[in-house]
């Protein structure tokens, strides 16, 4: 996937997502990833791993401690694919 829309960028993050959660919460842009989903550290490098997969991108593990919510990883993402 080389495109950098958000819409689309979401969709996908979503996508993945739902794949891992815990929780049967929405997948909102405002759903949290840890309180929300009842993703843990583990599930969260899966996650890493399967948008970079998806994106082809390379994805900076320093930056996941200001990641809360769908939609900051939305932004994440885009930022890097714009890069």
């Amino acid at each position: 996937m080389s495109t950098t829309d958000y819409p689309t960028i979401l969709a996908e993050v979503q996508t993945i997502l739902g794949r891992f959660a815990k929780n049967p919460a929405p997948l909102e842009e405002e759903t949290e990833l840890v309180n929300d989903l009842g993703l843990d550290s583990l599930l969260v490098m899966e996650i890493v791993q399967e948008v970079e997969d998806a994106f082809d991108i390379s994805f900076p593990l320093n930056n996941l401690s200001e990641i809360r919510t769908v939609r900051d990883f939305t932004l994440q993402i885009q930022q890097e694919l714009e890069a």
